[in-house]
């Protein structure tokens, strides 16, 4: 049992000289070591700089009438205001080296500090991509040795490095099938992509965007797709299936080989959304199990940085099916070494360039750094372990919140609705809300959307069962009070962070897309 401290908008009493943090306002905001900061248009000012800058020499500008004739006005700080609102902004962040990252969907595992070491020494740190190859051949032995493992544990032929993320990735896949299709004559025929309807939501997005029409395949009552619906909607106008395993349910999609025997059947192409490869990497291939294509997320499934910690990267594996159709450019291993192909004259096939350059180096070293330390076992432990973590929370929850698809085991995400939280009157969204004033990020929250409500964790293999425990007893104790009708501590949460609750309907709809100077206090 864990003691908490008592809310302050509870109402119990107080003692003489007791106060809480939200009666008490201070001259400067601040509390205590929570340092208010405001904007740099507040706090700056235009007639200062962190850096000193000379005159420059009499000069004959070329902008030709476009110079600007009024000062730029914009905020400035010395040195050390610098440093201390940049610090204090990151204090206001919640980060995987704060705590657990329960998002579910996108793998927030921790970054090891033997890659960032690595990613850093100069030899790869300090490299320019518009260098001559002839200068960087170690850089090109790296970005082979990494494609060499990707495609060994994925089944697959080739692989395309340079996409920068998990739905540039999709693109790429996509065109290659796009190109595949086009090849053979079928392109004015075959514009249908099927999506299942536990698939990612970029998945249809890609689609539409390259200029396929979409067709949802709904998820039978356990949460899976059924290859026998899959197979009634195939026929010669279908280009594609994009479907994602383990799915967004987090479950393992059962029937897989059987819908990829029926699409290849049918004359199309099967690319698989591997944003889910966490889990059964070093158990299972997909190019195995019949996959054409599939993106990897470097930066979930190979602890790369993620988000705000990019840039991120997206390689492309391709069946042999697909490899002639894969971007420029591409590593060739012409006699002892490697060079990148640039041209199409080298690859008449190659449906032509989807980055400028060949990936993102320092990602690169990162995910071979993580490989290489795990080694082949420890890769697959990682996965068992994720899928370990997952169930864990699944089964020390499930007596007090609801599975949209009953109490079966999952992947290495566990998805619960919000059926349990009906006869509360509270929200998902008050639940999440709720745990930020206990210290945690919320998981993902409303998606997929075949779960009402749906609340989808995923703990990935990095936390500890200490981590665990706690972040289950905190779950537990929230639910237990949303049970008993506290409803006090879940309306208006968050009460406890450098912002309470915002309008997110109202913020999309009209954003303040210009600071306005407050009037003074």
């Amino acid at each position: 049992m864990l003691n908490r401290p008592e809310h302050p908008t509870q109402g119990r009493s107080m003692q003489a000289g007791e106060a809480t943090s939200l009666e008490i306002e201070t001259f400067t905001s601040n509390r205590g070591l929570a340092i208010e900061e405001g904007l740099i248009f507040e706090i700056g000012r235009p007639e200062v700089s962190g850096v000193d800058l000379d005159e420059p020499a009499p000069f004959k500008d070329r902008l030709g009438g476009f110079e600007r004739k009024d000062p730029i006005g914009l905020p400035g700080l010395s040195e050390p205001e610098a440093m201390r609102h940049y610090v204090r902004l990151s204090q206001k962040n919640y980060a995987i080296d704060t705590g657990i990252f329960p998002l579910g969907s996108c793998t927030m595992k921790h970054n090891p500090r033997l890659n960032e070491a690595l990613a850093r020494r100069p030899g790869f740190a300090d490299i320019h991509p518009l260098q001559p190859q002839s200068t960087v051949p170690g850089a090109l032995e790296l970005i082979g040795e990494l494609a060499h493992w990707l495609m060994e544990m994925t089944g697959m032929a080739a692989v395309a490095m340079s996409p920068k993320a998990g739905a540039h990735g999709e693109a790429c896949g996509m065109m290659a099938i796009k190109a595949a299709i086009a090849a053979k004559g079928e392109g004015a025929t075959r514009k249908i992509v099927l999506v299942p309807d536990s698939a990612h939501g970029t998945n249809p997005a890609t689609a539409t965007r390259l200029g396929f029409e979409v067709r949802s395949v709904p998820v039978r009552g356990d949460g899976t797709v059924d290859a026998a619906e899959v197979e009634s909607r195939l026929g010669p106008e279908v280009a594609a299936i994009m479907l994602t395993n383990p799915n967004t349910c987090g479950l393992f999609e059962r029937d897989i080989v059987a819908i990829a025997a029926a699409v290849h059947a049918a004359g199309a192409y099967f690319y698989c959304d591997g944003a889910n490869f966490n889990a059964i990497a070093g158990k299972t291939r997909p190019g195995d199990l019949g996959v054409d294509a599939m993106h990897i997320n470097l930066h979930k499934t190979f602890s790369t940085p993620h988000g705000g910690g990019g840039p991120g990267a997206g390689p492309v594996v391709l069946s042999a099916l697909l490899a002639p159709f894969a971007p420029i450019p591409f590593l060739r291993r012409d006699g002892d070494g490697l060079r990148l192909v640039e041209h199409l004259d080298e690859a008449p096939d190659s449906f032509g360039r989807i980055s400028a350059f060949h990936g993102q180096m320092g990602m690169f070293v990162r995910a071979l750094a993580y490989m290489l330390s795990h080694g082949a076992d420890g890769l697959r432990q990682a996965s068992e372990d994720a899928v370990l973590n997952a169930n864990y929370i699944r089964a020390s929850l499930k007596d007090l919140m609801s599975q949209p698809f009953g109490d079966q085991r999952c992947m290495h995400e566990v998805l619960f609705d919000d059926a349990w939280l009906k006869p509360t009157g509270l929200s998902t969204l008050d639940f999440a809300k709720a745990m930020i004033d206990e210290g945690f990020h919320p998981m993902t929250i409303y998606f997929p959307l075949v779960a009402h409500g749906a609340m989808l964790i995923e703990p990935t293999e990095s936390e500890s069962k200490a981590s665990l425990d706690l972040f289950i007893a905190t779950l537990r104790d929230l639910a237990m009070a949303a049970r008993r009708g506290e409803t006090e501590r879940f309306i208006g949460a968050p009460f406890y962070a450098p912002r309470r609750r915002l309008d997110e309907t109202r913020a999309a709809r009209s954003p303040i897309l210009k600071w306005t100077k407050p009037a003074p206090r």
